[in-house]
C-alpha cells in the first residue's frame, strides 16, 4: 500500500485523532472515531469512506484493509502505518483494534424522515449512557427501524463509546435530532401510532395497538417520560415486572418494544 509510517505520539494528525474521544472536539470538526476492521468495512460497504485510516502492521497484509485502504484514498483521506502505542493512545485501551478510522458524522433532518419507509422508528428522549444509546441504534438496525429520533438534551451518538456499542450499525441507522418543541410538532404529522412507556401505565405493552409506522418514545434512564411527552402518545404502556426488580435498563426496555411494534 505505500502507507506514511507515523511513530510518535506527538505527530499532528495522531493528536488530531485522539482529541475525538472529546465532544467540544468532535462537534467543532464534525468527525468521529471508529475502531477496529469489521466496523470499518461496514461503514465502507455503506458508502461512508474514512478520512483518516491509522492500522498496525500485524493487520497490513488483511485483504479487508487493503479494500479500506483504497477507499479511504479515492476519497481523499490519509492512510498512516502506526506503531502499538499508538493504537493504544489513539483508543485509550491497553488492547486495541489493529485497525482504527475517522469518518464524518451524519444527521438525517428531522423534517426530511419518511416515516412509511419501516414499519417502526425509536424517539429517544434525554438518554444520558452512550453504551445505552449504542445499544438501541444496533437494535434498531436489527429490527429493521427506519431511524432513532434524539429529543432534547442527549449523549453524544458518535462518541467512541456510543459508536463501540453500535457495532458498525452508527452507519446504517438515521440518526435525527430535534429539540421537546421540535419533536412535538413532527408528531403532529405521524401517520401510525406514537407509543410511549410509563411505570404508571395500565396497558400491557403487548396488548397495545400498533398502527404502523410505529413511533416508539422512550424517556431518560432515571426519570422516564416527562409529562408533556407522555401527553402526546397515542398510549402509554408498561412492560410487566414479575420479579423483585421495578425497571429494566433502558436499552433492554427499548428492545422489547421495537419488538413488540414489529
Amino acid at each position: 500500500m505505500n502507507p506514511k509510517v507515523v511513530t510518535s505520539v506527538t505527530n499532528a494528525t495522531v493528536k488530531a485523532v485522539r482529541a475525538l474521544h472529546m465532544r467540544k472536539e468532535r462537534e467543532e470538526t464534525g468527525l468521529f472515531l471508529a475502531e477496529g476492521l469489521k466496523i470499518i468495512i461496514e461503514a465502507v460497504d455503506l458508502g461512508h469512506a474514512p478520512r483518516i485510516l491509522l492500522f498496525g502492521r500485524d493487520a497490513a497484509d488483511h485483504p479487508m484493509l487493503q479494500k479500506a485502504a483504497e477507499a479511504t484514498r479515492k476519497a481523499g483521506g490519509e492512510v498512516i502505518e502506526v506503531n502499538r502505542e499508538i493504537l493504544e493512545k489513539v483508543s485509550r485501551r491497553d488492547n486495541p483494534q489493529a485497525v482504527v478510522a475517522v469518518f464524518k458524522q451524519t444527521f438525517a433532518e428531522l423534517d426530511a424522515l419518511e416515516p412509511q419507509s419501516a414499519p417502526c422508528w425509536v424517539a429517544l428522549q434525554a438518554v444520558r449512557d452512550p453504551g445505552n444509546l449504542g445499544t438501541i441504534v444496533r437494535t434498531a438496525d436489527a429490527a429493521g427501524c427506519g431511524g432513532v429520533i434524539l429529543v432534547g438534551d442527549c449523549c453524544d451518538p458518535f462518541s467512541v463509546e456510543a459508536v463501540r456499542a453500535t457495532m458498525g450499525s452508527i452507519f446504517a441507522v438515521k440518526i435525527a435530532k430535534a429539540s421537546v418543541e421540535q419533536f412535538l410538532a413532527f408528531r403532529e404529522t405521524w401517520p401510525g401510532s406514537v407509543v410511549g412507556t410509563l411505570l404508571t401505565a395500565e396497558v400491557d405493552h403487548r396488548t397495545a395497538e400498533y398502527r404502523k409506522p410505529s413511533l416508539i418514545l422512550m424517556g431518560n434512564e432515571q426519570q422516564g417520560l416527562p409529562p408533556e411527552l407522555a401527553a402526546a402518545c397515542d398510549v402509554n404502556v408498561k412492560i410487566p415486572m414479575r420479579g423483585r426488580a421495578d425497571s429494566l435498563n433502558l436499552s433492554v426496555a427499548t428492545g422489547i418494544m421495537i419488538y413488540a411494534a414489529t
